[in-house]
């Protein structure tokens, strides 16, 4: 019988674990529900972010996606601009990556003023990360190997928050791939190699 509700909210989670613990909560799992906190604001309040930044239309090139201002000054679009999703695992923990896609090609170089970008500025090395999660590889590994209820239940808030993001972005993007394992996979990889995850070149 699990203590937790079907799909309960981070801070119900984080009751639980204190509750586990004795109140003596380890750090990669504050690491990693603070993040996730943070993800909670994009969502709740639109907190500023890589994320809410690009969904901004006032920074799309309308030209390339047959749009215009109306007399509000609110953006149209008849064309929705492409993008390539990518689930990334790094030392930093896990972030999605975004590539916008022009003329069916992957772009990872800077675009500026290009007539056929879906954006008047793309530059990757600031706008590329949307967000991230800190400490994500390491918190799995560990929720493998000796994590409990309240470990595992934050992995799969992760994975939900994750597929909401991806949810919005696909409301005004064409998404034309997601690239990676999602969280859920990246997890059942650790368990097929017992929690060695990193001793293969799988991310």
């Amino acid at each position: 019988m699990t203590s937790l509700s079907k799909k309960p909210n981070l801070k119900e989670i984080n009751a639980l674990k204190k509750k586990l613990t004795w109140g003596d909560v380890p750090a990669i799992y504050h690491l990693v529900a603070s993040s996730l906190s943070e993800l909670d604001g994009i969502l709740s309040h639109g907190f500023d972010s890589n994320f809410k930044n690009i969904l901004d239309k006032t920074t799309w090139n309308l030209q390339a996606l047959d749009g215009y201002r109306d007399t509000d000054g609110k953006v149209h679009i008849k064309i929705k601009p492409q993008i390539i999703l990518q689930h990334e695992y790094n030392e930093q923990g896990y972030e999605l990556q975004c590539y916008p896609v022009v003329e069916g090609e992957k772009i990872k170089r800077p675009l500026i003023k290009e007539h056929k970008s879906p954006f008047q500025t793309w530059l990757p090395e600031s706008m590329r990360i949307l967000f991230r999660i800190n400490s994500l590889v390491a918190f799995a590994i560990f929720t493998y190997q000796r994590g409990d209820e309240a470990d595992l239940a934050l992995l799969k808030y992760a994975f939900y928050r994750v597929q909401k993001l991806m949810a919005i972005l696909s409301e005004s993007f064409q998404v034309l791939t997601v690239e990676g394992y999602s969280i859920a996979e990246f997890y059942q990889e650790i368990a097929q190699r017992n929690g060695n995850i990193l001793s293969g070149d799988v991310i």
